[in-house]
């Protein structure tokens, strides 16, 4: 019995660190996706430091969001990633991308 505990627990900690880990590892989007051009143009546009350095290397913290909102947002979404964070179905994913980018509350 304490080794299926032992078991449980560690697989948990186990799950609960990939996840971490796979945050910093996002698919970067094609070359030319409309969808992430057009979610740093609207990002840049409407909120300010989106040009500053994130904590992902190489990336801005628009480039950083957008990142996470194309990886984070289901296959078949089509719409506006950054208008997307705004609602409140997005919300959660906004909290996400926000803290990836170390952009925003």
């Amino acid at each position: 019995m304490k080794n299926s505990l032992k078991f449980l627990v560690s697989a948990a900690l186990l799950c609960a660190g990939s996840a971490a880990l796979a945050v910093d590892d996002y698919n970067a989007p094609p070359a030319g996706d409309k969808q992430y051009a057009a979610c740093i143009s609207y990002s840049n546009k409407n909120y300010e430091g989106g040009n500053e350095k994130s904590p992902v290397k190489g990336q801005s913290k628009a480039q950083a969001f957008c990142t996470c909102m194309w990886n984070e947002t289901p296959e078949d979404f089509k719409g506006s990633l950054a208008k997307f964070a705004e609602t409140a179905k997005g919300k959660s994913t906004n909290k996400t991308c926000e803290k990836h980018s170390d952009w925003g509350n």
